[in-house]
């Protein structure tokens, strides 16, 4: 084992307790993303997204925190590539798992919930913001099928241009759009010394027919 896997730092994040915390999970999420964003923390919207395929198999990758502000109550908005490993697996299975990794300070993020699609008008709205280069990449990229090659990808990109040639506004695809994460438990991580960790942890029952504004939260405290 290399020196640098071996060490052990110990933690000196601040107290973390109930008497401190927000009265709701999103009110405390947005607290500590804006507490990243004034650390200058790179990313700090940055959260892995934990899905499940058809075989049972996990995949984790990287998603940019799109809002907190869902049409029907506070939901994690993020967008993807319908087509690809992600999209498909949210297709099959919405439960899903969310974690924003503030290491340098101390803390983590961690959402248990469940993914709907957004409505169409939101995923145009996101897609309106993107720059014209990363619009023309949407349409071109068949995210997570194999490639031969990078010319490959660059070849479809020109068939992109070529086709939006003279159109001022891409249009979205069809299999491009947002998606809604309703939580159905949050956790709040902040490291502590000798690894006694704080851990509290807001809790809720959804029914079946996911509504943002459904269950009462329930605020509980685990052990590190």
């Amino acid at each position: 084992m290399t020196d640098s896997l071996a060490r052990h730092d110990d933690y000196d994040g601040p107290p973390f307790d109930e008497s401190t915390i927000a009265r709701d999970p999103f009110t405390q999420l947005r607290g500590w993303l804006a507490d990243a964003e004034a650390a200058g923390l790179p990313d700090p919207n940055a959260m892995v997204l934990g899905t499940v395929d058809s075989d049972g198999a996990p995949s984790s990758r990287t998603v940019l925190l799109k809002g907190l502000a869902g049409p029907d109550g506070p939901a994690l908005e993020f967008v993807t590539n319908g087509l690809s490993r992600k999209g498909r697996a949210l297709a099959l299975e919405p439960r899903v798992s969310l974690l924003f990794p503030w290491y340098a300070l101390r803390r983590q993020v961690i959402v248990d919930g469940v993914a709907h699609p957004a409505p169409p008008e939101l995923s145009d709205g996101y897609w309106a913001t993107r720059p014209r280069g990363s619009q023309i990449g949407g349409w071109a990229s068949r995210q997570s099928q194999p490639a031969a090659d990078r010319a490959e990808l660059e070849r479809a990109v020109a068939d992109a241009e070529r086709r939006f040639a003279g159109v001022d506004a891409v249009p979205r695809p069809p299999h491009w759009g947002a998606w809604l994460v309703v939580p159905r438990s949050v956790e709040f991580w902040q490291g502590r010394p000798s690894r006694l960790h704080d851990r509290l942890v807001f809790e809720r029952d959804l029914p079946d027919a996911v509504h943002a504004s459904a269950g009462e939260w329930r605020l509980l405290r685990r052990q590190p």
